[in-house]
């Protein structure tokens, strides 16, 4: 009787409402940094891009590291402002506005090249346009058919129609029918090449690494002007007072940390880079962005 009143007495005593199994997945939930990227290429190419950076970081930081895909531009913004995301590879628009967003949110970390980023215009060589030697001679394009990549890509969009604009061009009367917009740079790729659109713009980077690897007609798709620099691509991570309070003190500059000692002579480490299109990452800041919200704001992007 008395081993029956403990057992009662101990079952009394107990909260009904949470077991050890939703303690369990309170705490394994706590211990889970999610990671996010704007699909600015191919699915394919991201999974394995995000899936072999998951594994280094789960090693360096001591955290399950989740990749956590996201279907467009903006979605990938409303994960971070909802939190749904710890940390997103974005442009430096939809990086603007995912911090416009989230109070005390952190730019982290670029890649080397991103402290001098450039796009491409692109030409189908029916056009017969040739290179253009200065943003004034963008005006050469007027008239034709053309694409943007995502409506949110600084480097498909947000900086093209700003180099545009100074040429005296108009992306709602300069162009013949209204500017496409494909939804990556691997995709204005083909479409300037199919035809199409006669003209595209897009990231510099990816389109030297697609002529890198052979897999860009030439005979139909030319360069025809790369822009002046500009800052472009950078982590940004949640604010550190949420982060660390999450997955432990110091834990947001772990992570910056982390990604800053990728370092190309290692050969796991060197995979991960050259995905990235990087010799390395470096420490950025907020305010290297300033230009990319200037301009923003100057075309409409950002509008509060």
């Amino acid at each position: 009787m008395l081993v029956a009143l403990a057992v009662i007495a101990t079952a009394c005593n107990e909260d009904p409402t949470v077991s050890s199994d939703s303690v369990a997945a309170e705490s394994s939930e706590s211990a889970v940094l999610r990671i996010g990227a704007i699909p600015d290429q191919e699915p394919e190419r991201l999974q394995r891009t995000y899936g072999l950076l998951a594994d280094y970081l789960e090693a360096e930081l001591d955290v399950i590291v989740e990749y956590v895909p996201v279907t467009d531009y903006q979605g990938a913004v409303t994960a971070f402002q909802v939190g749904d995301l710890d940390a997103v590879w974005f442009g430096g628009l939809t990086g603007v506005q995912a911090r416009l967003e989230v109070n005390g949110a952190l730019a982290l970390a670029q890649r080397d090249i991103d402290a001098e980023f450039t796009s491409v215009f692109i030409a189908n060589t029916a056009t017969g346009l040739g290179p253009l030697t200065s943003v004034s001679d963008l005006a050469q394009i007027e008239g034709r058919s053309f694409t943007f990549g995502s409506e949110s890509s600084t480097s498909g969009r947000l900086m093209p129609q700003s180099f545009l604009n100074e040429a005296g061009l108009s992306i709602d009367e300069s162009f013949a029918g209204a500017p496409g917009f494909s939804g990556s740079h691997d995709a204005t790729i083909e479409l300037v090449g199919a035809g199409t659109f006669e003209v595209g713009a897009l990231n510099s980077q990816v389109w030297d690494a697609r002529l890198a690897e052979g897999v860009v007609d030439q005979d139909q798709v030319v360069e025809i002007f790369r822009t002046p620099t500009y800052f472009d691509y950078h982590w940004v991570s949640q604010p550190s007072a949420a982060l660390d309070d999450r997955l432990g003190s110091g834990f947001t500059n772990e992570l910056a940390t982390a990604l800053t000692s990728l370092d190309a002579t290692n050969k796991d480490h060197a995979a991960i880079l050259e995905l990235f299109g990087a010799d390395s990452f470096i420490v950025t800041n907020n305010a290297n962005y300033a230009a990319i919200e200037a301009v923003g704001r100057e075309v409409g992007l950002i509008r509060e």
